[in-house]
This record gives structure tokens, sequence and C-alpha cells, in this order.
């Protein structure tokens, strides 16, 4: 099957940030030990999507991207591919060894987000996230996907947030139905992302935590470049974490 599988990434060129260069060639580089093909994508990501769709999520070009590369997974699919694996530019494997694609149909990424509540007390959140996606040939999920989350668009007359047909909407359908979880395909938040680039032991609060609602030690996960586009984290502490995520959960 190897070489039926496709690996997709996108983002508008240049890149903007080195460390994004550095999240792309973990994926490069885990596809090609995996005899995976890999595609990278600019704008052209968008070409399958409407006008429509376009002038609605024309201020919040996540969502925009979010449906677009269902589209383009579909369209893989009927090219011939077996499997088609879609990973963020922003998503950095740095356990290549040990990330290996799940036995199912489709599969989304895990979420197990940390952060701190008015009371300065942790808190943990479990989600799934649509920055790691597999998807087989013949699966039942994708089409009812990009059906739903086009009419959700299409009927919104309100404001949407980035994540409304993302994470929002795939959690609310997991919760139902439990989709299949790439359990290793990890998203990390602020507070993850600097436990591990101050410290690398799970002795950290926060990184107990994190090891405790994870069902799987992670291999790679999503470090959430919107949040450093608002500088909630800075890139000293993505590169730090990049270094020290091998290190951290090597350790688990």
């Amino acid at each position: 099957m190897n070489n039926q599988t496709l690996v997709i990434q996108s983002h508008r060129m240049p890149l903007p940030d080195q460390w994004l260069e550095q999240c792309c060639e973990s994926v490069r580089e885990w596809a090609h030990m995996n005899l995976f093909e890999y595609e990278f994508l600019g704008d052209e990501l968008f070409d399958e999507l409407g006008k429509q769709i376009l002038d609605k999520t024309a201020s919040q070009i996540v969502i925009a991207t979010d449906l677009a590369r269902l589209h383009v997974i579909r369209r893989r699919l009927k090219q011939g591919y077996q499997r088609v694996v879609w990973c963020d530019a922003d998503f950095y494997i740095f356990a290549a060894e040990r990330f290996h694609l799940i036995d199912a149909a489709y599969a989304l990424g895990r979420e197990v987000w940390i952060q701190t509540d008015k009371q300065n007390k942790l808190r943990c959140y479990t989600k799934v996230h649509n920055a790691f996606m597999m998807f087989q040939q013949n699966n039942v999920f994708l089409d009812f996907y990009i059906d739903t989350a086009t009419r959700l668009i299409a009927n919104n007359n309100g404001s949407m947030s980035p994540q409304f047909i993302g994470p929002k909407l795939l959690t609310a359908l997991h919760n139902i139905v439990q989709c299949p979880v790439q359990e290793d395909a990890a998203m990390f938040s602020p507070l993850v992302i600097e436990a591990i680039a101050c410290q690398a032991s799970t002795s950290s609060p926060v990184l107990a935590l994190l090891q405790q609602r994870s069902v799987k030690t992670p291999s790679g996960a999503n470090l959430c470049h919107s949040l450093y586009d608002q500088q909630i984290v800075s890139q000293r502490s993505i590169s730090d974490c990049m270094i020290n995520s091998p290190k951290v959960f090597e350790q688990q």
C-alpha cells in the first residue's frame, strides 16, 4: 500500500517562518521514510471552492482552508490513491520512527488542550482536530463531512469562529459517533509548548497532565502557527519545543 499513499501539505509561499519549513521538512522526511508520495500546494488549494463559499469566508481564510483540503483529498482519492494523509504546515513530526498510521478507513488528530482557568488552575479539554487527517478509499465519512461543512457555511448569516468547520464540528461529531483517532498526532497548546521549551522532563505539572490525559505518547504535534501570529507564543519557545520534544516524550 505504501506507494499508493499520498501526503499533502499546503501554505502560501514563501513560508513566513523558518520553523514552519522545519515542520514541513519533518513531514516530508516521514513520508519518504515510509515510501509515501508527497505533495505541497500553494493557493491552488482553493481552486475547487465556489465563489459563494470564497466570498463568505473572505475574512476567515482558515475556514476556507479547512473546506478546501477536504476537496483536494477527495479528488486525490478519485485519482487512484488508496490513502491520503493531510498535515498542516505547522504539524511537526518529532518521532518519525514510531509515527505509524492506524488501520482505519479514516482518522483525525487528537487534541489534549491544556490551559489555566480564572483561578490559575490547570484545565484539560480533550477534543479532535484536523491538522492531521487520513482518509482511505471508500470511507463513508469524507463525503458526509464535506456536505455538512458546506451547508453550515452556506446557511450561516453571522460570524464564524476560525474552528467552525474544523475542530468544533469534528469534536461535536466525534462526541456522538466516536471517529477513529490517530492518538499520537497531537496538538500542543501554548502552555504545553512553553513547558516543553523550558524543561525537557515530564516532572512539569503541565506535561504530567498531558501524559495522564493522552491515550498514546505524541509522535507529532500541531504547533499552532495562528497563536504564534497573535504573539501568544514566541519563536524561541517554538524552536526550543521542537528541539526538546524528542527528549521529553522518549521518557514517557
